[in-house]
């Protein structure tokens, strides 16, 4: 059956009181908040017929109803319209974010943001090596034969490794050394260094072969191997905010989850530019969040994704709020992005 506009106004009636009140809603106090223009009995009708076709429940013996996993989803699709954020709060946004001093700053700014405004469980993916090109490279001698290998990337990310030399070089070779590592590898994508690596060996001088295999060992290890994705956790006890309803009675599963990095990271990535993805309930794929919603973007400088954020929390989330700030902080943080 299509539902008529008036039964969807009901619907997004429900679907509001729902979220604001976290109490199941009856057909009189419908009628008493909202101009649906119609008596109680004609709302009462209509909310069976919304229930009959899986768009709300009663959760017990209650008058009143909740919206299933079905009814949200028509409610996102169809009936809510994205908030747009007032300008206090992109000023708010903007200045918590602008004072950020390097890379993991941005990150747990944006992390603690997100929790805070949205009042739920906020994930920030750093941005992901596999996605980044190299920006810099440098080599600190610590002694003769050790150097301390900093690999700084487009997006910010650095990383650090030690490199264990043959033998005693001396400084004017670390200096060549430096000058040809980053000439091959300044500006190219980490995924595309593998060959240009072995590159820098082939092409070495017979005496410098063996100190530049060691070095490029470590590069492809830092470059290509070491690809574990990082992750920054805020606003946990966010969860605990909800009714008896939230989570179906229990937080343990979803708590479980969110100890899992695996699983978070497939909530946050893999996304496309520009689209925000929202899963309610067993829309999950995750057992453990089948009571929850998530509502993720990816994030990164200009048309490019370099990461993903997102919020989790209840099923009975306010969406059209949740959707505006998570698309907001992405566009800002992308913003920092492409100026630093």
């Amino acid at each position: 059956m299509s539902l008529d506009d008036r039964k969807l106004e009901v619907l997004r009636a429900i679907v509001e009181d729902y979220v604001e009140t976290q109490e199941p809603v009856g057909s009189k106090a419908l009628v008493e908040r909202h101009a649906l223009g119609v008596s109680p009995a004609t709302v009462r009708n209509d909310m069976a017929v919304l229930e009959e076709e899986g768009y709300i429940r009663q959760p017990h013996t209650s008058a009143g109803r909740v919206p299933t996993d079905a009814g949200y989803r028509l409610f996102v699709d169809r009936l809510s319209k994205v908030k747009p954020l007032t300008p206090a709060e992109r000023r708010a946004i903007e200045r918590f974010l602008i004072g950020a001093v390097d890379l993991d700053d941005v990150v747990h700014r944006t992390v603690r943001l997100l929790a805070q405004l949205t009042r739920q469980v906020a994930v920030v993916q750093y941005p992901s090596l596999a996605r980044s090109s190299v920006r810099h490279l440098e080599l600190v001698p610590i002694s003769t034969t050790r150097l301390m290998l900093v690999m700084i990337a487009d997006t910010g990310r650095v990383e650090q490794r030690l490199v264990e030399l043959p033998g005693p070089v001396p400084a004017d070779d670390v200096t060549d050394l430096r000058r040809r590592v980053n000439e091959k590898l300044a500006g190219q994508r980490l995924s595309d260094t593998p060959p240009l690596v072995q590159g820098l060996v082939d092409e070495c001088a017979p005496g410098n072969r063996a100190t530049m295999a060691c070095l490029a060992s470590v590069l492809l290890e830092t470059l290509v191997e070491r690809s574990e994705e990082r992750l920054a956790l805020a606003g946990t006890a966010n969860l605990t905010r909800g009714g008896v309803l939230d989570f179906q009675g229990t937080l343990r599963p979803v708590l479980e989850a969110l100890e899992e990095e695996v699983i978070l990271l497939k909530l946050i990535g893999d996304l496309e530019p520009s689209k925000t993805r929202v899963r309610i309930g067993d829309e999950n794929k995750i057992d453990n969040l089948r009571s929850a919603s998530v509502v993720s973007t990816g994030y990164g400088p200009g048309a490019t994704i370099v990461g993903g954020l997102g919020v989790l929390g209840p099923t009975r989330m306010d969406y059209p709020g949740t959707i505006a700030t998570v698309r907001a902080v992405a566009r800002y943080v992308g913003d920092l992005l492409a100026q630093n």
